[in-house]
């Protein structure tokens, strides 16, 4: 079914060029039938519209999100470019319309993830208004930050963990601006605990601490897990908080 509508969209974009592209107009164009030549006084067929940027976009974003999946369940090196096509149901040379090769899809689906996360924080930030407490907006910080790693579709982030080598420098400088937006927020934060006495370790080092265990836990938590002694996100937030805060 999927194989039919990319063959009658490339046809579609095939003859919207043609059309516009020679002098001859319809008559000239190879793609037109014989018959529409015999019969010149019957009204053209309707001109096909060219894909939309629209759908281009949604393909586009189908294919990041299946690659996240992908990348998170079998590693970057583990799934392959005809993988993703399938699971997207696209033939296996589609990815290469929207992107040259694995590794810009392995970019793109780590800055959909730092993108996805920078809205969340500042989204969650904003509703909790001014005047926040440092210990309010760390907390806050830290449930945030786990539902980025642990919420229904959050394959983004863990990919960036797991497979940061795989990234070629190149590409790594643009994930690493876009990090550093992310870090300043949780910086700023950290500094005011420190400043207040309730976090004993250099600031810096705090983040890359507080950070560091929380997506640990990529590797071991599951949130629909049954077992008994299993917590829910809130209560990992809160556990989290409680070990690194000092107390009044």
């Amino acid at each position: 079914m999927q194989e039919r509508a990319d063959r009658r969209s490339e046809r579609s974009a095939r003859l919207y060029s043609c059309l516009r592209g020679l002098p001859g107009g319809r008559y000239a164009c190879p793609l037109i039938s014989k018959q529409a030549v015999a019969f010149p006084n019957r009204p053209p067929p309707p001109v096909p519209t060219p894909p939309t940027a629209t759908a281009d976009n949604n393909r586009r974003d189908e294919l990041v999100r299946v690659a996240a999946k992908l990348f998170r369940e079998k590693g970057f090196d583990g799934t392959t470019v005809r993988d993703i096509a399938q699971a997207a149901d696209m033939r296996s040379g589609s990815p290469f319309y929207h992107f040259a090769n694995k590794h810009e899809l392995l970019l793109a689906v780590m800055e959909e993830g730092l993108r996805q996360g920078l809205q969340r924080t500042e989204a969650a930030l904003e509703q909790a208004g001014e005047g926040l407490s440092a210990e309010a907006r760390f907390r806050l910080l830290v449930r945030v930050h786990y539902g980025i790693l642990h919420d229904n579709g959050s394959d983004f982030i863990p990919v960036m963990l797991y497979d940061w080598r795989s990234l070629p420098d190149e590409y790594k400088r643009r994930i690493i601006k876009l990090k550093d937006r992310y870090d300043a927020i949780w910086q700023s934060t950290i500094d005011a605990l420190h400043a207040e006495g309730r976090l004993g370790a250099e600031p810096r080092l705090a983040r890359l601490l507080v950070l560091g265990a929380i997506n640990f836990t990529g590797t071991w938590y599951r949130p629909k897990s049954r077992a008994a002694g299993s917590v829910d996100l809130d209560t990992l937030a809160q556990q989290t908080a409680a070990l690194f805060l000092h107390t009044r």
